[in-house]
């Protein structure tokens, strides 16, 4: 990779010139300008790292949700402006994400690292954000700059994901141990849009992404993983709602919830999948997740993919189809109105519980038994959604219900056969542990398609049309590639990273850690 500024330049002119999406701002700074910056500065520069990392509303959209959104297929396309739901790869948005991480992220983290010492709680918050915004980078597109990130230098090379996996690790160990030991109680105070600078609750973040990466390795690197995730869960993982990362949200700039503005454009509704596991769970979650169509009143989902034709069908457009719930968009009788100050979820509690259980069905020491932790992370995402009946709770997680047709315009049949009661056999457990940890993780598309593509699970419908000649019918799609741009700006750095990839620079080839 050339010198970082002249790598990102041409990616936002193409994104500038080539995008064609609504209401979207585009970077207009320096990223050079922030190298002055003294130690008063870090603590706005840590907010502006956080709001960036998790996507704000200018680059929700062409980062986020056309992509990983719909490919974890949370919700699926009613329109048919757009066929990234059909593996139509749009290669003016490909470097949206790079903006986001090399220009909008990496700059502020640097300069704390510059600024700081490396013992310091400010530079430990800045480590755990730093693996927060490229494991998101990396599993988006395999090997990527990573280790000479933010450096101004003639060449940024490719790195192979096995090594940024392994810095990861060590970042986040050496972030926790520093919080351990410096002493303090709060770094960043309010300018921490996470926890309000909070270092107990930073820690408990850090082993829970931690564990998060730990179980994506697991199939390429069983013994790593193992130690990862044990020490992860040794140092205190989240355990309750309270403990969950959510980034306030704000109307100054482009801060705003990504997925509340989107959603006022009602151009995506519940996916088929999503509502064949909800509705046939009879799932207490359904209705604040998503919201009852406002012709019909009842909750209607579109299977991915879908061609035009089937697009063009009344019964599949946004009027009659369920959009996200009323937390991020309400319909006033005559246009959608976006909660652009809803906070924006980061890491939910419930998620370190699945992990552990998948953890403890790998012989892992996770503190608790493979069902006993299902279970738990089952209530506890059911809380974080306002369901806090003890005998509601109990019944759902008692439940023989199976996922039922969800009544679609394809006539789709029920996608899976699996109860929400945790079954005998090992390969029910497995099924059922990353379904109802998909279901949790909602609406974090980059979670749930990363973990669909490492375990397999939940299982979703195949796409009804592919576009995309690299990934026939009934296949799912396993990357992004990489922008066009790179191979006219960087052409000797990406033929070394496509080398690392193993694998042809398109959307089949699997990541390293896609081993199943």
């Amino acid at each position: 990779m050339k010198k970082q500024f002249r790598y990102i330049l041409p990616l936002v002119m193409a994104a500038v010139l080539n995008s064609c999406t609504k209401n979207f701002d585009d970077l207009n700074t320096n990223p050079g300008a922030i190298t002055d910056a003294g130690l008063r500065e870090l603590p706005f520069m840590f907010s502006k790292a956080q709001s960036s990392a998790a996507i704000n509303q200018g680059y929700y959209q062409t980062t986020q949700n056309l992509y990983a959104d719909l490919y974890a297929q949370y919700f699926a396309l009613n329109t048919t402006s757009f066929q990234t739901d059909r593996y139509q790869i749009n290669d003016a948005w490909l470097p949206r994400p790079g903006i986001v991480t090399y220009v909008q992220t990496v700059p502020q983290l640097f300069t704390i690292f510059e600024k700081t010492d490396k013992a310091s709680g400010e530079y430990a918050l800045a480590e755990i954000m730093w693996v927060y915004a490229f494991h998101h980078m990396t599993d988006y597109f395999g090997p990527v700059p990573y280790f000479d990130a933010g450096k101004a230098q003639d060449v940024i090379a490719y790195d192979a994901q096995d090594k940024i996996y392994d810095d990861f690790f060590k970042r986040l160990d050496h972030a926790v141990k520093n919080l351990q030991q410096a002493g303090a109680a709060n770094v960043f105070g309010t300018y921490d849009l996470f926890y309000g600078g909070d270092i107990q609750q930073w820690i408990r973040f850090a082993n829970t992404l931690r564990l998060r990466l730990a179980l994506r390795i697991s199939g390429v690197l069983p013994d790593r993983a193992k130690q990862e995730a044990e020490a992860a869960v040794a140092t205190g993982v989240m355990t309750d709602i309270t403990h969950t990362a959510k980034l306030k949200r704000s109307l100054n700039g482009s801060d705003g919830n990504g997925l509340a503005r989107i959603a006022s454009y009602n151009e995506f509704s519940m996916s088929s999948t999503m509502l064949s596991y909800l509705k046939g769970y009879n799932d207490p979650r359904l209705g604040k997740m998503y919201q009852p169509s406002i012709a019909g009143g009842t909750f209607r989902g579109v299977r991915n993919g879908s061609p035009a034709v089937a697009l063009n069908n009344p019964l599949n457009q946004a009027a009659q189809t369920s959009n996200a719930g009323t937390y991020w968009v309400t319909w006033n009788g005559s246009s959608w109105l976006p909660a652009l100050e809803a906070s924006q979820t980061i890491l939910y509690a419930a998620e370190a519980y699945f992990l552990r259980a998948e953890g403890a069905m790998n012989g892992w020491n996770m503190g608790g038994t493979a069902q006993a932790l299902y279970e738990k992370g089952i209530e506890t995402s059911l809380q974080q959604w306002g369901v806090t009946d003890g005998a509601v709770i109990n019944a759902y997680t008692q439940s023989a219900a199976v996922p039922v047709a969800p009544g679609d315009v394809a006539n789709s049949p029920a996608v899976a056969d699996i109860p929400v009661k945790f079954g005998a056999s090992a390969g029910v457990q497995r099924q059922q542990i990353g379904t109802q940890k998909w279901i949790a993780v909602y609406p974090d598309g980059l979670e749930g398609w990363a973990e669909f593509r490492r375990s397999g699970y939940p299982k979703m419908y195949p796409v009804l049309q592919s576009e995309n000649a690299d990934l026939p019918a009934g296949t799912f799609i396993k990357r992004l590639p990489y922008p066009s741009a790179e191979a006219t700006t960087n052409a000797a750095e990406l033929k070394k990273g496509v080398q690392l990839l193993g694998g042809p620079d398109n959307a089949a080839t699997r990541l390293w850690w896609d081993v199943e």
